[in-house]
């Protein structure tokens, strides 16, 4: 199974997503700024995969402390929650696993420094742990949505490289192979940055998983063909309407699949949903930086200066999406209530 990202030698260790495909490389990160840095250069990217990293980051920035009174030490722990905070803001996941780590902190309070550090480590390392099983349990549910024989469209990475392991979109993929379905991929490129060119191609490959990459704008074109049965993506926040916000290019596929009648499914933990959030005009949307649409990899492909709008996610809308697996089920419309049920359930009681 490929892991994304792993703690080892109190370090993060993480596959170095801006290396591949040419080249298979894990990044080892000492500190947690270093572990900011690679969430904000895609280094590590994927929603679920940022939260953990974002996890990883406290644990390991709270290791490297030095002794400290229990005041100081707090707040230099509260300063590398916020520094944290700030590497990308529109993945859900991010904040939730930092939200988790506050509840550790909170949990061992009153315990000396170094069983603190404990702690934060074990429940990083829980973060990553159950992302994997999570996804598993996601992959089982929506593989009952694809049929043998089914030409599924994806977009962006939303694989094994996007979480700690096996993958949402792609994990229902697997699940459905798995079973025995044979089942075919097409892959859109994912302008400007190519995660799928680059990333989706690389993992079925690895899984001998039968795929066709084919560049963004195709899309409607093989829809009109009837060459597309279903369409699978990922999420980096889904709203409490059912909104989501993902790669940009989602929602042109999705008013694409209106028209053409085909079902589309988003696969995300319940993790990346925002309850705070009434509908998607609240998500905030992550503005890059034009070098990712006028170069790639270096090489020019726009004359200087050129004038660039490089928003990293749009919104579909929760009317244009046919279902969200999750591994607590499958959430059908009207998605307020599908989703605020699965809230209410979900809480300990």
């Amino acid at each position: 199974m490929i892991k994304t990202i792993f703690w080892k030698n109190n370090s993060v260790v993480l596959i170095d997503q801006n290396a591949l495909p040419l080249f298979e490389r894990h990044v080892v990160c000492k500190s947690y700024k270093e572990v900011i840095s690679a969430i904000k250069d895609l280094t590590v990217r994927g929603a679920p995969a940022i939260g953990v990293a974002a996890a990883m980051g406290v644990a390991l920035g709270a290791f490297h402390l030095p002794s400290l009174s229990p005041e100081k030490f707090h707040k230099q722990l509260l300063t590398i929650f916020e520094e944290i905070a700030k590497s990308r803001p529109t993945a859900r996941n991010l904040f939730w696993a930092l939200e988790r780590m506050k509840q550790a902190v909170d949990r061992k309070n009153n315990e000396k420094q170094n069983k603190l550090v404990k702690e934060l480590i074990d429940e990083a390392k829980r973060i990553c742990a159950e992302d994997i099983e999570i996804n598993r349990k996601m992959g089982r549910f929506g593989s009952k949505l694809l049929a043998d024989g089914d030409n599924i469209l994806t977009h962006c990475n939303a694989g094994a490289l996007a979480t700690a392991g096996y993958g949402t979109a792609l994990g229902v993929i697997r699940a459905a192979r798995e079973k025995g379905k044979k089942l075919h991929i097409y892959v859109d490129e994912t302008r400007p940055v190519l995660q799928g060119a680059r990333l989706t191609t690389w993992e079925l490959k690895k899984e001998k998983i039968p795929f066709t990459l084919i560049t963004d704008n195709m899309a409607g074109f093989l829809m009109s063909q009837e060459k597309i049965d279903k369409i699978i993506v990922g999420a980096d926040r889904i709203a409490a309407n059912g909104d989501t916000a993902n790669k940009i290019g989602t929602y042109s596929l999705a008013v694409l699949a209106q028209v053409h009648h085909v079902p589309f499914y988003i696969a995300a933990p319940m993790s990346t949903i925002d309850i705070s959030l009434k509908s998607g005009k609240a998500i905030p949307i992550e503005e890059r930086k034009s070098e990712e649409v006028t170069n790639f990899k270096g090489i020019r492909s726009a004359p200087a200066g050129t004038k660039v709008y490089n928003p990293a996610f749009d919104i579909t809308p929760a009317e244009f999406i046919t279902a969200i697996i999750t591994e607590k089920g499958i959430l059908t419309k009207p998605y307020s209530s599908s989703i605020s049920l699965m809230h209410k359930e979900d809480k300990p009681s």
